[in-house]
C-alpha cells in the first residue's frame, strides 16, 4: 500500500510540475489527436485542456503549418528519434501573442520546438511529444544585435553627410567593376564632379550652407541614377559614379541630366537661397588602363578639363572640352 501511496503522490508532483512549468506540452496520438495540453499552452492559446483533449491538433489549431509540421511528426515517428526546430529556422510554430513586457516590441512569441517519440513498452511509437520552448527574450536579443551591426556595418560605407557610398568602399567596386571588364569586355564608364567655386559658398555663406549644397547635390545625384549606378563621395566637395555597362554616349546623357538638374535648382538655406553649377569627367573604360587608378586618373583629367573649358559641363576623357 505504501507503495502504491508514493506511485499516487509522484504522479501527482508530475503533473503539477507539468502544468506549472514555463514550457508548452502537447502530447499527441499517431492520428494527432490531442492528449496533453498543460497550463501554459492553455495561458497563450486561450483554449482549456478539456476542449482540446481527442480533438485533431490541425482542426482545433487552424493556423498552424500542417504540411511542415505533419512531415515532422511522420519521420520523427518512423525513425523514432526526436528533432528539434529553432526560431531562427521558423520564428514560431503556434501564433501566440508576446506578452513579455521587456521584449513587448516584438508581435509574436519566438519559438523554439522539440519533437519526441514517446513509446510503449514494446518499443513502438505511440504517441508524439511537442515541447515548446518561449525564446523571445533571446531571440530579440539577437535581432537587435544584428541590426545594430548592420546598421555599423552601413555607417562604415557610407558618408554620413550625403548616405552616398564613402570614398573606400566606392573605391572598392571600382576596382571590381574593372576586373569584371576585363573579364567580360563590357562598356562601362565612371563619373568624376566636383562643385564650382565650392571655396566661394563657404567663404561667403558659411560651411552649414555649404554642407547643405553638398547634401543638395548628393540627393540630385542619386534620383538621376539608375538602380545598377553607384554614386559615392570622393572627398570634400567631389564625387564619383560608376555607370555599369554604360558607353560614353550613355554616360553623357546621365550626367547631362545631373548637370542641368543642379544648375537650375535653388538650395534654400537658412542664410540665403544658392544657385550653382558643377563640373563632370567622364572615363570610358578601354584596354589603356592597367589598373583601376589609371582609370580614375582618366576620369580626373576629364574634370579637369571641363574646369579649364568654363565649369559647368560635361567632358569626356579624349575629347575636347565645349
Amino acid at each position: 500500500m505504501a507503495i502504491n501511496e508514493n506511485e499516487v503522490h509522484a504522479f501527482h508532483w508530475l503533473v503539477d510540475m507539468l502544468e506549472s512549468v514555463e514550457v508548452g506540452l502537447v502530447v499527441l496520438d499517431l492520428d494527432y489527436r490531442v492528449q496533453v495540453w498543460n497550463g501554459f499552452m492553455e495561458n497563450h492559446s486561450g483554449i482549456s485542456a478539456s476542449r482540446i483533449r481527442d480533438k485533431v491538433l490541425f482542426d482545433a489549431v487552424p493556423d498552424l503549418p500542417k504540411h511542415w509540421l505533419s512531415r515532422k511528426i511522420e519521420s520523427v515517428a518512423l525513425l523514432n528519434t526526436r528533432t528539434f526546430t529553432s526560431w531562427e529556422q521558423r520564428p514560431y510554430l503556434f501564433r501566440f501573442r508576446n506578452t513579455r513586457p521587456i521584449t513587448g516590441t516584438e508581435e509574436f512569441m519566438f519559438q523554439n520546438l522539440t519533437i519526441s517519440p514517446l513509446s510503449g513498452s514494446d518499443g513502438d511509437v505511440q504517441k508524439i511529444c511537442l515541447m515548446i520552448y518561449d525564446v523571445t527574450d533571446v531571440a530579440t536579443g539577437r535581432i537587435a544585435l544584428q541590426k545594430a551591426n548592420e546598421q555599423l556595418e552601413r555607417l562604415s560605407m557610407t558618408d554620413r553627410l550625403t548616405g552616398m557610398l564613402n570614398r573606400g568602399t566606392w573605391e572598392n567596386l571600382i576596382d571590381a567593376e574593372f576586373e569584371r571588364y576585363r573579364r567580360y569586355g563590357q562598356d562601362t564608364s565612371i563619373v568624376m564632379f566636383d562643385i564650382d567655386h565650392f571655396k566661394k559658398v563657404n567663404d561667403t555663406y558659411g560651411h552649414l550652407a555649404g554642407d547643405e549644397v553638398i547634401k543638395h547635390t548628393a540627393k540630385v545625384t542619386l534620383g538621376s541614377l539608375r538602380q545598377s549606378d553607384q554614386a559615392g563621395r570622393y572627398g570634400g566637395e567631389e564625387f564619383g559614379i560608376i555607370l555599369p555597362e554604360t558607353d560614353t554616349d550613355g554616360a553623357k546623357t546621365i550626367c547631362e541630366r545631373i548637370r542641368a538638374n543642379i544648375e537650375t535648382s535653388i538650395v534654400k538655406t537658412s542664410v540665403a537661397d544658392i544657385q550653382y553649377t558643377v563640373s563632370i569627367g567622364i572615363s570610358t573604360l578601354t584596354d589603356g588602363p592597367e589598373n583601376y587608378m589609371q582609370w580614375l586618373q582618366q576620369a580626373d583629367e576629364a574634370l579637369y578639363s571641363a574646369k579649364e573649358g568654363g565649369r559647368n559641363r560635361v567632358v569626356a576623357h579624349g575629347q575636347a572640352s565645349r
